[in-house]
């Protein structure tokens, strides 16, 4: 028996392109009512446009998840439209700085931790209350595999996916009495836009292939019905968990 998410309300942030493109279109499948946000609000409407020419519904909203009133502004868009929210993907994420952390400029690092962590308790501070007043809901995080493992080009952005565990497990605890589920998603190397540098260049991508037991790099896909399952009635007695989805990359030794 399929799931279905019929007269639910999902938000998913980066809701544009690549893995929330794909989240977006997992829910809305289902019988999600889906917003779509990202910065750019045109990005936004040619995906309802793509939703609503498959039967679904779906609003558009520009947020930038670095400022605090976009973030509250995005859940009441959400209320305003179609009065409640059930689910919420907070899949949006900033990575301004590629090297070593003994070079990171302050405002650059505070940019990142902002937009990838401080955003996720606002956007639960205002949605997770909604929630509450409707018997319960979902709140899952795409962090990645970053998180788990050190870098020395990309320390600020895995400081920051290690730190989306920390919020999601505390987020699970405190709104779990409220039959909300908080849960964490972290892909390994996918192809989209925002790791296009590594995917795209021969070497790198050969040498992470050869290095992933399943032999080859992850689609958006390959993360959107993940996403839909944590949202779903089927994954109500899962929280606070972290699920890695990455082919296996983190499992393979030296």
């Amino acid at each position: 028996m399929i799931f279905s998410l019929e007269d639910k309300v999902a938000i998913v942030t980066g809701g544009s392109k690549g893995i929330g493109l794909s989240i977006v279109h997992h829910l809305a499948g289902l019988g999600a009512k889906v917003v779509v946000a990202s910065r750019k609000i045109e990005s936004c409407q040619t995906v309802v446009a793509e939703v609503e020419r498959n039967g679904g519904q779906a609003l558009a909203v520009a947020c930038n998840i670095s400022k605090k009133e976009d973030c509250e502004a995005l859940v009441q868009a959400a209320k305003d439209k179609w009065g409640r929210v059930d689910i919420f993907v907070a899949n949006a994420a900033v990575n301004p700085v590629y090297g070593p952390l003994a070079e990171i400029e302050d405002s650059a690092f505070q940019k990142v931790m902002t937009s990838n962590v401080h955003s996720l308790i606002w956007f639960a501070k205002a949605a997770m209350p909604l929630m509450a007043e409707q018997g319960g809901g979902s709140f899952v995080v795409v962090s990645s595999i970053g998180g788990l493992r050190g870098s020395p080009t990309l320390g600020a952005y895995g400081i920051s996916k290690t730190a989306d565990i920390g919020v999601v497990r505390s987020l699970a605890v405190e709104w779990g009495p409220k039959n909300i589920t908080v849960n964490c998603i972290m892909p390994g190397l996918i192809k989209t836009d925002f790791a296009r540098k590594l995917w795209e260049n021969p070497k790198l991508a050969e040498d992470r292939i050869n290095r992933t037991p399943v032999r080859r790099l992850g689609d958006p896909d390959d993360i959107g019905g993940i996403a839909a399952f944590l949202a779903s009635p089927w994954a109500r007695f899962i929280t606070g968990e972290v699920i890695v989805a990455d082919g296996g990359t983190t499992i393979v030794g030296p």
